[in-house]
């Protein structure tokens, strides 16, 4: 299955911006079960200076900056991306099938394996992702017991993410705290995403901030609207001679075909699309316009 992405970042500001740098990540990335076709990435005004550079998470980073005055700023990636529907299938079977118990998979991170060491970092709390409380402990453990399959269990915790707790944009942003999103039972992608994560690191299992975009449908008798997508986020575990496992608790699947994948890191943080600093005053408004299309 064949993808063309569109993602459009604007910023319009009040006052003059006399200059900026900023990091750019929204170019896709080539996996087992993707390949990056065709990229390029528009700017305006044209910048100054701009590199290009792979990060710890193994992401694709734009660095840009402008010393042209402007009031506006605009980048418009365009990406065709393929995904293999043959090797997802495998992955996610291989997934399903998956023997590791929860008690086997701490006590095989209590020892040295190689093979694990990288995926350890994802052991650790962030600014966005902190250490989870009592109460999200204890309502992640009801997933999680010793004898019980390590897949079974994250698998049944997504699950219960996605109906205990309500999507409602507008709620939430990022930087909306963990226990917010777990008292109020609602946010965004985003939100139900880092919770999870906040949730297992906190009862010892790696997991992994996931960045990216989904296929969407119009609504029945409808024609689909250009622009009228958005990224995606969801989190993914390590799970000891299977590898990343990743789980989506917003629509409650494992990623397959329809799903194309921005980034990997720690938290939102890590694979911000953009991130910058700027040298102006007053307010700025920021737009974005997300398309997704099959083209094969």
């Amino acid at each position: 299955m064949i993808y063309e992405i569109y993602h459009e970042t604007s910023f319009e500001y009040a006052n003059f911006v006399t200059f900026s740098h900023n990091i750019a990540r929204l170019k896709p990335k080539n996996t087992p079960t993707q390949e990056l076709l065709e990229y390029r990435l528009e700017l305006s005004p044209t910048p100054y200076e701009e590199s290009e550079f792979i990060d710890f998470f193994n992401n694709t980073n734009k660095f840009i900056s402008f010393k042209e005055a402007h009031k506006k700023l605009t980048l418009k990636a365009f990406s065709k991306v393929k995904r293999d529907e043959t090797t997802i299938y495998e992955e996610i079977q291989s997934y399903k099938n998956s023997t590791m118990t929860y008690l086997q998979f701490k006590e095989r991170f209590k020892t040295l394996h190689t093979t694990d060491n990288c995926s350890k970092l994802y052991l650790f709390h962030t600014d966005l992702i902190p250490i989870a409380n009592n109460d999200i402990v204890e309502y992640t453990k009801k997933s999680f017991w010793d004898e019980r399959r390590l897949f079974d269990s994250v698998y049944e915790f997504m699950g219960r993410i996605f109906e205990d707790f309500d999507f409602e944009s507008g709620f939430s942003d990022v930087t909306t705290p963990i226990d917010v999103i777990f008292k109020e039972k609602k946010g965004v992608c985003q939100d139900f995403a880092q919770f999870a994560i906040s949730a297992l690191r906190t009862i010892g299992i790696a997991t992994r901030y996931v960045s990216g975009y989904i296929r969407t449908y119009p609504a029945k008798g409808k024609e689909k609207l250009f622009g009228t997508d958005a990224s995606h986020a969801w989190f993914s575990v390590y799970i000891p001679d299977i590898g990343w496992v990743d789980f989506d608790p917003t629509n409650n699947k494992l990623p397959n075909e329809e799903y194309i994948i921005l980034g990997y890191g720690r938290d939102y943080h890590d694979i911000a699309p953009l991130k910058g600093v700027v040298q102006s005053s007053g307010k700025s408004l920021l737009r974005v316009k997300v398309d997704v299309k099959v083209i094969e």
